[in-house]
């Protein structure tokens, strides 16, 4: 593992981390975003959707679930743990500089999910019309170029090609974030997880380009920020305490493959 963040991502700057909703940087690249704004390599992070389909946690936020006042209550939240993280490049999507040029500013909606039987997530029927998922995926795809383009991304970050867990709007971050590093000639990294087995098809990977990022010295700003985002978990020590009371350690080590692209037939 590499401890200098300069040489991360194959010492590219101006990394792009595509994420669906405000929590999901800092849970599951806070320490890496944290690392690489230290290191003057200036981070942007695109946030797809405000979270307004979020559930919330049992407490003092409660009352928000379902109404209105989420989604700017979550834009707090984001806000302060990028402040603790030190990442100072951050946009919605729809919202310049990640809108395409000429069009008004436009608000993506959080599409919402079910739980299935096997514990992944799926599409909610209940998706309204501005949900990310139901709008046509050109625009988003356009406003995300936008926003690659005018920050003069070297390489894009996000998740796999299930979502990490099934979300519909993680699965469509993966598709626009390595659609646009397609488009752009620019490396697509996914977030991997440190079980190697749940990798997909290998001829889908390059040889070495796997990255392990041990974020120890970021660790406390880690914490920090995931504590900033209190409608959705709670810290309990070194561990996440989501919603629904589901346990999962922090991360010290932040995992990531390069994603080879798609060649013409």
């Amino acid at each position: 593992m590499a401890q200098d963040p300069r040489e991360w991502f194959q010492g590219v700057p101006r990394v792009m981390f595509v994420h669906a909703h405000p929590d999901d940087e800092t849970i599951t690249t806070g320490g890496t975003l944290a690392a690489l704004a230290e290191a003057g390599q200036e981070p942007l992070l695109v946030t797809l959707t405000r979270g307004e389909q979020g559930e919330v946690t049992p407490g003092p936020f409660a009352q928000l679930q379902g109404t209105d006042g989420l989604a700017p209550h979550r834009q707090t939240e984001l806000a302060a743990a990028l402040a603790m993280l030190g990442v100072e490049r951050h946009a919605f999507l729809g919202v310049p500089p990640a809108r395409a040029e000429g069009l008004p500013p436009t608000i993506y909606e959080d599409s919402g999910m079910e739980w299935e039987a096997d514990g992944r997530a799926t599409a909610s029927p209940n998706a309204r019309p501005d949900a990310l998922t139901q709008v046509p995926a050109i625009e988003a795809l356009n406003d995300l170029l936008a926003a690659a383009y005018n920050a003069g991304a070297g390489a894009i970050v996000s998740y796999d090609d299930d979502g990490g867990y099934g979300h519909p709007d993680h699965v469509l971050a993966h598709r626009l974030g390595r659609a646009v590093a397609q488009g752009l000639g620019i490396p697509f990294w996914a977030i991997a997880s440190e079980d190697t087995a749940a990798d997909p098809d290998p001829a889908d990977i390059g040889d070495g380009d796997r990255e392990r990022h041990d974020i120890s010295p970021w660790f406390d700003r880690k914490v920090a920020a995931l504590r900033s985002h209190g409608t959705q978990l709670t810290v309990d020590g070194e561990d996440i305490v989501h919603v629904g009371g589901q346990r999962q350690p922090i991360d010290r080590v932040e995992s990531f493959r390069l994603v080879r692209p798609v060649q013409a037939a």
